[in-house]
């Protein structure tokens, strides 16, 4: 092996890995940006007096529901993601288990994206300060 195919290998290297921290890097600052408008949203919602609900998950299926401990509001139709008055986001899906059946399930709060259904279907996205707003918007009148 030649010095040239190892100095361009290390040069690969080098900037895969430029690549991946400045990938990484853009990531936290989106999910930074995220929590705050989730954080002000629950702080809204919660002055504004709106009415939070115990959630559910639904199995990856899409047609079992379960319990959770959780209380909050829905920020999607689907009633798939959810900001509890914490300030937490959460994916409101799991899968299916008998144990969730019996005792219910325990969703983790999930880091919220920017952008909801980025890479989606075209017009299946939209910003998450869009869907919070409207959210707001709504009231107790959500459904």
């Amino acid at each position: 092996m030649t010095d040239d195919g190892q100095q361009w290998r290390e040069r690969q290297r080098r900037a895969v890995r430029a690549h991946a921290a400045a990938d990484d890097r853009q990531r936290a600052a989106e999910q930074a940006e995220a929590a705050e408008l989730v954080a002000r949203f629950a702080a809204e919602a919660t002055r504004r007096g709106l009415r939070t609900e115990r959630l559910t998950v639904v199995a990856y299926d899409g047609r079992t529901r379960y319990r959770t401990r959780l209380t909050g509001w829905y920020v999607d139709r689907a009633r798939t993601r959810a900001v509890d008055p914490a300030g937490c986001f959460y994916l409101l899906t799991v899968p299916a288990s008998l144990r969730s059946r019996l005792l219910g399930a325990d969703p983790e709060p999930s880091p919220p994206p920017l952008v909801i259904g980025r890479g989606g279907r075209d017009g299946d996205s939209l910003p998450l300060a869009t869907l919070l707003s409207l959210r707001l918007d709504a009231g107790d009148d959500w459904r």
